[in-house]
C-alpha cells in the first residue's frame, strides 16, 4: 500500500482494526481520545464490538471478559486512566488471557497536564498491578513504528497468552507522519482451545486467578515466571545507530529516541563519536546489548521525559562498567537536541581531560 498521512492515535486505532481487534472498550482521556473516537466509528462499521465504558475500571474489566472468550480485545488510555486499570490488569495477568493496552502518556503525578511525558515507565515496565509479573512493553518512535508494533502487540499477546502494552506519549499520539498500513487480516474463525465458548460437547474450561491452596498458587506463579523467561529469551528488540566506533552512548526511547538521534548526528558532525541505542521493548529490556556496549564506550547518557526511570534499568545493565549520566525534563517539556548536545559536550570535555575509561561524574 502507498503511504498516507496519519495522526498517531488514529494510525494505532486503524492498525488495531487491521490486526484483527474484535472488541474495544475504553474511556476518553486526553491525549488519547482520538483513538477511542476513531474506534467508535470504525468498529461498528465492521460489525465489531465497541463500548465507551463508564470508567477506566469498567473498561479494563470488559477487556478481561472479552479476552476470556479468545477474542482479540484491547483498550487505550493515558496515565491516570492506566493507574485506575491496574487491578484489572493484574487479574488478566493472573488468568493468562491475551490483551492489548495502549498508553498515550501524559504528565503526572495526579492530573498533571495533557502534555507528553515518559513518567509511566515504572508503572508499565515494573508492572503496577499486585503480584509477581511483567508485561511486554513495546515503545515506538515513529508513526510507522507505532503501526507495526500495534500489530506485533496483538500477535505477541496471543502467542504467549499475556498482556502487551504499546507505550507511546502525547507527542507521538498527536503528530502526523506519512505511514503505510498493513493489509486487513481476516478475523479468526475458531477460538483457541482454552477459551470460554460454552462447554457444549467438551469438558469445561476454567479461567481463574484464585487458588486457595498455596501450593497451587505457587505453581501458577512458577508457570508465569517460566513464560516470562521464554519471552526474555526471544522477544528483546532494539535499534542502534553508529555504535561501531562510539565512545559515548545515548540511550532513549520513543519521542526522546527521535530527539537523541538528531543530537547524535549533530555530535558526529562535530567529530564527537556518539552512538545511540533505542530500546523498542522496554520489557524485556535489552540489558545484554547495553552491557556489551558499556565495555566499549567511555560513558552513557540516558535521556527521558521524566525524573529518571529507565536510567535505573540502564545502570543495572551496565553494572559499573562505565559511568552513566542522566538528563531529563518534566512537566510536559520535551528536551531539545541542543540541550542533549550541551550534556554531550560536558561528557566529551571530561573524557578529554581525564582520558579514556577514567571515572567521570555519575549523576
Amino acid at each position: 500500500m502507498a503511504k498516507e498521512l496519519w495522526k498517531g492515535n488514529e494510525a494505532i486505532a486503524e492498525a488495531s482494526v487491521r490486526a484483527g481487534c474484535e472488541a474495544y472498550f475504553g474511556y476518553p482521556i486526553t491525549p488519547q481520545t482520538e483513538l477511542l473516537e476513531y474506534m467508535s466509528r470504525r468498529m461498528p462499521e465492521l460489525g465489531r464490538a465497541f463500548v465507551q465504558a463508564e470508567s477506566e475500571l469498567a473498561a479494563i474489566n470488559m477487556v478481561y471478559g472479552a479476552a476470556c472468550t479468545g477474542a482479540r480485545a484491547m483498550t487505550s488510555s493515558s496515565s491516570p486512566g492506566i493507574s485506575l486499570m491496574q487491578e484489572g490488569l493484574s487479574y488478566i495477568a493472573g488468568s493468562e488471557v491475551p490483551a492489548v493496552l495502549v498508553d498515550v502518556m501524559r504528565v503526572g503525578p495526579g492530573l498533571g497536564n495533557i502534555q507528553p511525558s515518559q513518567g509511566d515507565y515504572n508503572q508499565l515496565v515494573k508492572f503496577g498491578g499486585h503480584g509477581d509479573f511483567k508485561a511486554i512493553c513495546l515503545a515506538p518512535s515513529t508513526i510507522q513504528e507505532a503501526i507495526d508494533l500495534t500489530v506485533l502487540a496483538f500477535d505477541l499477546a496471543e502467542k504467549y497468552r499475556t498482556l502487551a502494552y504499546l507505550v507511546t506519549d502525547g507527542a507521538l499520539g498527536q503528530m502526523m507522519e506519512p505511514a503505510e498500513l498493513p493489509p486487513m487480516r481476516p478475523l479468526a474463525k475458531q477460538r483457541p482451545g482454552w477459551a470460554l465458548t460454552g462447554a457444549d460437547r467438551r469438558p469445561k474450561n476454567i479461567i481463574t486467578s484464585i487458588y486457595l491452596d498455596p501450593e497451587q498458587m505457587e505453581q501458577l506463579n512458577l508457570r508465569l515466571q517460566a513464560k516470562l523467561n521464554v519471552i526474555r529469551q526471544n522477544e528483546v528488540r532494539w535499534k542502534e545507530f553508529m555504535t561501531e566506533d562510539a565512545e559515548l552512548l545515548l540511550i532513549a526511547y520513543g519521542t526522546m529516541g527521535r530527539v537523541c538521534y538528531t543530537a547524535m548526528k549533530q555530535a558526529r558532525a562535530e567529530g564527537i563519536k556518539v552512538g545511540l541505542l533505542r530500546p523498542i521493548t522496554l520489557w524485556p529490556f535489552p540489558d545484554a546489548r547495553i552491557a556489551e556496549l558499556a565495555d566499549q564506550v567511555h560513558g552513557i547518557l540516558t535521556v527521558e521525559m521524566s525524573a529518571g526511570q529507565m536510567v535505573e534499568d540502564v545502570k543495572l545493565a551496565v553494572e559499573g562498567r562505565c559511568p552513566v549520566q542522566f538528563y531529563g525534563r518534566m512537566g510536559g517539556i520535551v528536551p531539545l537536541p541542543d540541550e542533549v548536545m550541551k550534556v554531550i559536550h560536558e561528557m566529551n570535555d571530561e573524557l578529554i581531560t581525564t582520558g579514556p575509561r577514567e571515572e567521570m561524574a555519575v549523576a
